[in-house]
């Protein structure tokens, strides 16, 4: 009975051991991307409730103005001027970046976020079955893939926009369905590698149907891959909203968008530089710190390729 203790009890240690050496092994890289993220999610989340005017509010007193100006305006929630404090300036046509900074997020991040979720729903799932039961189901879903990844995404985009209209739905949409190729094949190679595993060849020996070993031993351990690579997807499509918004294809003004207001300070580079290279700066921190985390995990998943 006391041995059977000492080895709950030690067991216990290695595990304890175990996390503390992961949360080392992840480090400053890590954890100050998680809190930029942190920090902008919760920005977004809250902005309502902070003390500035709406995104689209416009103080032609003080257009392209430098942070720190002082101008007189009116604040959410107030119905006449107050004195404000334009802390990171304003952009070509006098509203406050920092509330645009802040509300574009929101659209931002809900590209980001839920583009790269239709992928790994639909590509994930498409990949799974293609590797898991090959032959003509892996050459159909492989097939269609291609096409998919064959086909102008640009022309996608542009058709989208014109017989839709250009609204964030619909851009969630597109880039969603641009990213299932992608997840598809991270999924499938993953199945790939786990049908010819003991665990599984032990499943189908005792006698388990296809379904049970799917939902209980291939997706579970699919998972996990598919997170670390929607990591980096989120990045690819935060980037590619900002692109798309110098093509007039991302979400219509005045709703902000981090892409749209770097677009919209371009003809302002020499002469206030803050008002591209601000938005420009948080996508840039946002788009690292993802890419960082999705590394980071990855590493942990697969420690080889840590070393790489």
């Amino acid at each position: 009975m006391a041995s059977t203790v000492d080895d709950v009890a030690a067991a216990g240690e290695a595990e304890g051991l175990t996390v503390r050496r992961r949360g080392r092994r992840l480090g400053l890289g890590f954890w100050l991307p998680v809190a930029w993220i942190g920090l902008v999610v919760f920005g977004a989340v809250t902005a309502d409730l902070w003390p500035m005017p709406a995104p689209e509010t416009i103080d032609f007193l003080n257009r392209a103005a430098v942070p720190g100006t002082v101008g007189e305006i009116e604040l959410a929630g107030e119905t006449d001027l107050s004195e404000h404090r334009y802390l990171l300036g304003t952009d070509n046509i006098g509203r406050d970046i920092l509330s645009r900074l802040v509300y574009g997020a929101r659209v931002s991040l809900t590209i980001g976020l839920l583009s790269p979720l239709i992928g790994l729903l639909v590509g994930g799932a498409l990949g799974v079955l293609a590797g898991y039961y090959r032959g003509r189901v892996e050459g159909v879903v492989v097939a269609a893939m291609d096409i998919i990844l064959a086909f102008p995404a640009l022309v996608l985009l542009l058709g989208i926009t014109f017989y839709l209209g250009p609204s964030l739905p619909n851009l969630i949409l597109a880039l969603g369905f641009l990213s299932v190729p992608a997840s598809a094949r991270v999924a499938r190679a993953n199945t790939l590698s786990l049908a010819g595993r003991e665990f599984v060849l032990a499943a189908k020996a005792m006698g388990a149907s296809d379904l049970y070993i799917l939902v209980r031993e291939i997706v579970p351990n699919v998972v996990m891959p598919l997170l670390v690579f929607a990591m980096l997807l989120v990045a690819v499509l935060i980037v590619a909203e900002g692109t798309l918004s110098f093509l007039g294809l991302s979400v219509p003004p005045p709703t902000p968008s981090w892409g749209a207001m770097i677009e919209e300070g371009r003809e302002l580079l020499d002469q206030a530089p803050h008002v591209t290279m601000i938005p420009a700066a948080a996508m840039c921190l946002t788009v690292l710190s993802f890419n960082l985390i999705g590394d980071r995990l990855r590493g942990l998943i697969d420690p080889r390729e840590s070393r790489l």
